[in-house]
């Protein structure tokens, strides 16, 4: 697999947890490796705020599939689950984004990578942070731990389930 991205995982609606296990299941499925994951946070709804809470992960991923076919498997992941798209940062069964594919820059109608607004959100670059603080963003100078200790709404982003100690989870169950 000669190809390492990272996915944002958010859901708000329902089973939260088993939107997750569902979107880790089918990503496997798809042939895509999952080398490293997040602990699970809870998170404050960001746009549009009128509804419930976020549980948001991030994982590294290694994969053969191109950045517009990775885009095309996770999109047919969300339809699966039942995603509908009525209000923009509406509610949502699952939100799967591609925030880093390589270190490439990719700009065109469908698809920006990296994630055009992750640098602004909390939910996303703590969970990132947690796998990899010193990894760079194309085109962005300062890595991400200097990117979340800027950021005004960290308050807003709890730890849900760690990976590990305490309070573990598992995310492949048998």
């Amino acid at each position: 697999m000669n190809n390492t991205a990272y996915i944002a995982l958010g859901t708000n609606i329902g089973e939260r947890t088993e939107y997750l296990r569902f979107a880790l299941k089918a990503i496997q499925d798809q042939g895509i490796m999952i080398n490293d994951y997040s602990s699970i946070y809870e998170t404050d709804p960001v746009g549009y705020e009128d509804q419930g809470l976020f549980l948001n992960m991030v994982l590294k991923v290694k994969t053969d599939l191109p950045p517009f076919e990775l885009l095309w498997v996770l999109q047919k992941i969300e339809l699966e689950s039942g995603r509908e798209r009525k209000i923009r940062w509406g509610p949502r069964t699952l939100d799967l984004d591609i925030l880093l594919y390589n270190h490439e820059k990719i700009e065109t109608e469908h698809l920006i990578v990296p994630h055009p607004r992750m640098t602004e959100r909390a939910f996303v670059l703590v969970p990132l942070a947690e796998i990899d603080q010193n990894l760079q963003i194309p085109a962005v100078t300062k890595p991400i731990s200097l990117l979340l200790n800027e950021l005004q709404d960290r308050e807003g982003v709890r730890i849900w389930k760690r990976r590990s100690g305490e309070d573990v989870f598992v995310l492949f169950e048998s």
